[in-house]
């Protein structure tokens, strides 16, 4: 009998993400480009308190930032929630479906930030119809993310920075506002008319949950983090809070500087507080702030869309052609070419706060299966110190998600059907055409 010896094990990724780093990832994850459209849409539904859907939404997703958390570093090798389900449950189905959830909602949202592009931020620089516009940036976003992660990386390092600080200004100039004796800071406490308080804060509060989304593809990254037991769960309710502390600054901000009435339908409501501010600051400017902040969000997500797609591919849960790659960029130019003529052809179904709840919605199937997986693997022992969230954590993360689902329309669920019913029949014939043959390594044409 031989003996396995140290040569023969699978090389491992280098730990070489810091705590610091770790934190900063996340960060950059959440803090992304639903705020600076959305806003309009919360104020729309809850009227001028819009931080607290945004609360609200931060609480639902501390609850199953915990699960995360006690999953990743429990088993800080196996990858994202559709192991977790392939651990818990051990049916390749529903691990398929959990896996494909979130591929669905990458490339739904990217639609949506294709919207948000293409809406009110692009209409104060140049005059296009936003259809048209919508469709050539996504093949923008395909052609940055077919050139290499490299690349992709490097822009968006520097487009976090300005989404960061587009957000921070907007809190700026209502603090101008507020302080020559403009605004109405009673707003924020003064909820619409025409729903319900706890209606009105539920059904914004699915769409502020849409501005949180992000923090579970930190997962991906635990077995390249130092001492992930102690560093991610840190980094994660760290880099959570931080998005909270932001968001609800602004949702502070734009009640004190702006009537809701006055944002409620508008694809860019944060350009309303640069005009009543008044302080020199050209529109325009502002537009290209909020437009990077966009685009940053649409790549990060294109990239994780394309990647997961090829993923799935080279395991033998998709066609094998999604696992081809350019020979010279190294990039999975198929992945990249379907998954965005898939956000183009949702870019045509329907709207931005539409594309936003089919998001969250499959994302809340996601997060249904990683608090339950917790409870399950509860019973599997490890050797390893890793976090442990109280039991009632994971059990609150099940009703908070079912809560939300059930505040969907009946065109987001047929929308998230469809997409899901497109990804059983691709697992059919996947499964079926690979029946008796070896799994197809990656091409290179």
């Amino acid at each position: 009998m031989s003996t396995t010896t140290s040569t023969d094990a699978p090389p491992t990724l280098r730990r070489a993400i810091s705590g610091e780093l770790l934190f900063l990832f996340i960060l950059g994850d959440v803090l992304g480009a639903g705020i600076y459209a959305l806003v309009g849409n919360l104020a729309g539904e809850v009227g001028g308190a819009i931080w607290v859907p945004l609360v609200v939404a931060l609480a639902m997703a501390m609850l199953t930032a915990a699960s995360y958390a006690e999953l990743v570093t429990k088993y800080p090798k196996a990858g994202g929630a559709a192991v977790f389900a392939q651990r818990a449950f051990g049916r390749p189905l529903v691990s398929f479906l959990v896996g494909f959830s979130m591929l669905a909602a990458g490339v739904t949202s990217v639609a949506g930030l294709a919207l948000a592009f293409s809406g009110n931020y692009l209409g104060a620089l140049v005059d296009v119809p936003p259809l048209p516009a919508a469709l050539v940036f996504l093949v923008l976003v395909a052609l940055l993310n077919a050139r290499g992660i490299k690349d992709s990386l490097r822009a968006n390092v520097v487009m976090t920075v300005v989404e960061v600080g587009g957000l921070l200004l907007v809190v700026a100039l209502a603090a101008v506002v507020l302080g020559r004796g403009d605004g109405s800071p009673g707003r924020v406490l003064e909820f619409s008319p025409e729903h319900s308080v706890a209606g009105g804060i539920l059904a914004a509060a699915v769409l502020a949950f849409y501005s949180f989304v992000g923090f579970e593809t930190s997962a991906n990254v635990a077995e390249e983090a130092v001492d992930p037991s102690r560093t991610y769960p840190r980094a994660l309710f760290g880099g959570l809070a931080v998005a909270g502390v932001v968001y609800v600054l602004v949702g502070l901000a734009v009640s004190t500087a702006v009537a809701p009435e006055q944002i409620q339908d508008s694809s860019g409501p944060l350009l309303e507080v640069v005009r009543v501010a008044d302080v020199g600051l050209p529109g325009w400017l502002y537009s290209l702030i909020a437009l990077v902040a966009v685009a940053n969000g649409a790549l990060l997500t294109a990239i994780m869309s394309s990647r997961l797609t090829y993923g799935m591919a080279t395991e033998g849960l998709l066609p094998p052609v999604l696992a081809r790659v350019l020979p010279g960029r190294r990039t999975p130019w198929v992945a990249i070419v379907v998954t965005t003529v898939v956000s183009m052809a949702l870019v045509l179904s329907g709207d931005l706060e539409t594309l936003a709840a089919t998001v969250v919605l499959l994302l809340l199937i996601v997060f249904i299966s990683t608090n339950v997986a917790v409870l399950v693997l509860r019973r599997d022992r490890v050797e390893q110190r890793h976090f442990r969230a109280p039991t009632v954590l994971p059990v609150l993360g099940v009703v908070a998600c079912v809560g939300l689902l059930t505040q969907q329309e009946a065109g987001v669920w047929l929308r998230a059907a469809v997409l899901l019913a497109v990804g059983v029949a691709l697992y059919a014939l996947t499964r079926r055409a690979s029946r008796g043959t070896p799994q197809p390594a990656a091409r290179t044409r």
